[in-house]
């Protein structure tokens, strides 16, 4: 839940769940001295058996007193995602291993794509495949057909795992919130073909990633998560490439993670991303 901050609101909530039979299990908030907002997310088991729809209704009086926003979620229930790639796979192949072994979360229900490298490793998944061609003359029409799975799949988040087209304002506002994309963090010092080179070339120290959501302006929505990885002057350009693709797959999947168990809150032009709860990660042990 957000809200204007005031003083009473962890007392009320955590009130509501002691009434209800609800035990909190975990809890964090944020209070936001700049723009006096608050956040606040509590994990919590229903001793009473109370259903979503029970426990809204239920909090609709706390949350007018307070102005709040707020929403429940079942965590036994994974949403649904849309994978989008172009030619570069490491995060498609990363974020399919995680969720082939249960470390990720979510539900994936189609990957799509503007070329056919990826097709029968998705196919391989049991994964849906659609090959959406993308021009300047048929972009309206591809992006139409994008929100045609989007919709027909019931997704609620798009990920964009080098997905490498840029998506237009409708589309945006359209997805507010719920597209995911990852890029390495040399921007804007080193733009157009071979980053990696550019940044070799430059001695650069420092590889990082950033994952945020997508806005109309591009690459410059709230961030979500960032990672870096040390350098030194002994590794080559091949090396700036390996090690940019790990820190990329690790960033988006760690961005994806919260935004599904949802700790990420939208807070103007950035994010509070609260950490996860215990046990929200699921050991990825070899059989």
């Amino acid at each position: 839940m957000t809200c204007q901050s005031t003083r009473g609101i962890v007392a009320a909530v955590a009130n509501y769940m002691a009434d209800t039979g609800c035990n909190i299990t975990d809890a964090s908030q944020f209070d936001d001295a700049g723009t006096g907002q608050f956040f606040m997310r509590v994990s919590f088991t229903s001793e009473k058996g109370m259903s979503l729809a029970d426990l809204n209704a239920g909090m609709a009086a706390t949350a007018e007193k307070f102005g709040m926003d707020y929403a429940f979620h079942d965590e036994s229930v994974k949403m649904k995602v849309v994978i989008m790639v172009s030619r570069f796979g490491h995060c498609l192949n990363d974020l399919l291993y995680r969720w082939k072994i249960g470390a990720l979360p979510i539900d994936i229900v189609a990957v799509i794509s503007n070329h056919m490298d990826y097709q029968k490793v998705v196919v391989n998944h049991d994964l849906p495949f659609h090959c959406i061609k993308v021009t300047k003359e048929n972009k309206p029409q591809a992006e139409a057909a994008i929100m045609q799975v989007v919709e027909d799949t019931e997704a609620e988040l798009i990920v964009l795992a080098r997905y490498m087209q840029v998506l237009s304002d409708d589309l945006c506002t359209k997805m507010s919130g719920k597209i995911i994309n990852i890029h390495h963090s040399f921007l804007p010092s080193f733009k157009g073909a071979n980053p990696y080179k550019q940044a070799y070339e430059r001695g650069v120290k420092l590889i990082g990633a950033t994952a945020h959501y997508v806005t109309a302006d591009l690459d410059e929505g709230p961030i979500i998560e960032q990672d870096i990885v040390r350098i030194t002057h002994a590794q080559s350009a091949s090396d700036y490439v390996s090690l940019g693709r790990d820190v990329e797959s690790q960033c988006l999947s760690r961005a994806i993670h919260a935004h599904v168990q949802h700790r990420v809150f939208l807070n103007g032009n950035k994010t509070v991303v609260f950490p996860a709860s215990p046990g929200a990660y699921v050991s990825e042990r070899m059989g």
